[in-house]
């Protein structure tokens, strides 16, 4: 086997047995969940709310594609805030660890959905985010990996979590996560089975 099939290999064995919680800790299965959330998506955009996207480096990549993707693909609203002057604005004036916080107290509203991803799960900016979109009313869906006690796996009504310690297996079992959910919410499986 080459490297590069073993590198798909692993990548496929991360994603394949993705584990999933609810707020209460109980396992989900993994297709259900995905479901869910394109549910809660959906649900919020329907009732004029929006889904917000946070998270750091590769993560806040991600974040960004989403966004955007949703909005294009899915007809939804979606923003992800790591806008760069908005992040400097608020690190300068609050700390880092507010810089998602900051905005989701400015901008989240009862019946917006909160997308937290971090690969550690262990982000304070990203778990201060998730706290304030609780007191907001907010729904939240959290993707994590590294380890399997990490805070953010915690805090959310659905969360995942891939039991990888390697950045990329992470980040890309996220994006794909991210992207099953919206592919299977505008009908990919339909289109295709």
């Amino acid at each position: 086997m080459s490297w590069f099939n073993k590198y798909l290999s692993v990548l496929h064995d991360t994603v394949s047995v993705t584990q999933v919680t609810d707020g209460s800790g109980h396992r989900l299965e993994l297709e259900t969940a995905l479901e869910s959330v394109w549910s809660s998506v959906s649900h919020a955009h329907r009732h004029g709310n929006t889904t917000m996207f946070v998270g750091n480096g590769g993560s806040a990549g991600i974040c960004s594609h989403s966004a955007i993707d949703y909005n294009k693909n899915g007809g939804v609203r979606a923003i992800a805030l790591n806008d760069g002057a908005a992040l400097t604005c608020l690190g300068n004036d609050y700390g880092f660890e507010y810089v998602f916080s900051k905005q989701v107290e400015f901008h989240g509203r009862t019946g917006d959905l909160l997308i937290a991803i971090s690969s550690s799960g262990g982000s304070v900016d990203i778990l201060n985010a998730c706290t304030t979109a609780r007191k907001e009313g907010m729904s939240i869906v959290t993707l994590s990996g590294f380890k399997a006690d990490n805070p953010l796996r915690k805090l959310g009504d659905v969360n995942f979590y891939l039991d990888s310690p390697e950045y990329g297996f992470v980040e890309l079992g996220h994006q794909t996560i991210i992207h099953a959910v919206l592919d299977r919410g505008t009908g990919w499986n339909k289109q295709t089975v």
